[in-house]
């Protein structure tokens, strides 16, 4: 991943990702979902959830330093975004929860953090 533009990087972090949540037994339904109101990186499932998912990769740093990309304001722009996939395919019939994968330089390797739950959208 030598040489990668920050685009490519996160091209390949979402292709791991998608790879990493397969393995672990969800089922991808979209990729880069997009609506008015902002961009969707993944929607999965999973038994009774329905998961959305932001992908942060980082060729350095910490998970905290990827975690944090994820502030209050994407975290709005992302719950808009899942109430109108919910609008749009009338899929409300699971439960739903934001998740944020996060994709660590570590060598040559890449670490894979994902935090089931990542933030709660309140209902204001």
């Amino acid at each position: 991943m030598r040489n990668m533009g920050l685009r490519q990087i996160g091209i390949a972090g979402e292709d791991k990702a998608c790879r990493f949540l397969r393995w672990h037994g969800y089922h991808i339904l979209e990729r880069n979902y997009r609506s008015p109101f902002g961009e969707l990186d993944i929607i999965a499932s999973r038994g009774k959830w329905l998961v959305f998912c932001e992908v942060k990769a980082r060729s350095s740093g910490e998970r905290d330093m990827a975690l944090a990309a994820v502030d209050g304001t994407r975290q709005q722009r992302m719950a808009r975004a899942a109430s109108h996939y919910l609008s749009a395919k009338g899929n409300n019939e699971k439960d739903c929860r934001f998740d944020v994968i996060a994709l660590l330089k570590d060598g040559a390797k890449w670490r894979i953090e994902h935090v089931k739950d990542a933030f709660e959208v309140s209902q204001s």
